[in-house]
């Protein structure tokens, strides 16, 4: 790759891009219990699930949910933690690619995506059940704790318009 060339990651740009927008409100400055209380749960909720599963779901809802700075993130860390590139650009499509997957991989993403975008109100019975066959219980719990955590962080990012493109994976939010 050369300098020239506008494929190099945007965090190191050598073309005229967009410049970057600002960002509405630091809502971890204005509240910071919340933030500390946010931060306290995301820990909780990782607890006992596989750091690359758990940087698929964030990732995912992530996307569902058209927030930058958390798929900035967490593609980062994922890749970070040891994901394939291949993988990772591959989870927009994971329903038409689910050769990249394991089965309980599957199940978590669908699983995501049904808390996540909440269209008919609930969470259907199947893919509640599919989960359930791939995660013992507690797992389970974790996981659904894992998947509204990230829903949550994802309407901070979204609604004070954080900016993408400056974190470093293991970093802290």
């Amino acid at each position: 790759m050369t300098t020239n060339d506008t494929t190099t990651a945007t965090t190191t740009p050598t073309a005229e891009y967009a410049p970057e927008h600002s960002p509405r409100l630091n809502w971890a400055k204005l509240a910071p219990d919340v933030y500390k209380a946010m931060i306290r749960l995301d820990t909780a909720a990782q607890r006992g699930l596989d750091p690359k599963l758990r940087e698929l779901v964030k990732i995912r809802a992530s996307q569902l949910n058209h927030c930058a700075f958390c798929l900035d993130m967490h593609t980062k860390d994922a890749l970070a933690a040891g994901e394939s590139v291949e993988r990772v650009v591959q989870l927009s499509a994971w329903d038409e690619s689910r050769h990249f997957y394991t089965e309980k991989e599957l199940a978590a993403l669908e699983l995501t995506e049904a808390v996540t975008v909440l269209t008919d109100g609930f969470v259907p019975d199947e893919v509640y059940e599919r989960a359930a066959k791939h995660f013992e219980e507690a797992e389970l719990a974790q996981l659904i704790a894992a998947i509204t955590v990230i829903n949550a962080w994802n309407r901070f990012g979204v609604t004070c318009r954080l900016v993408p493109g400056h974190y470093q994976a293991g970093q802290h939010k």
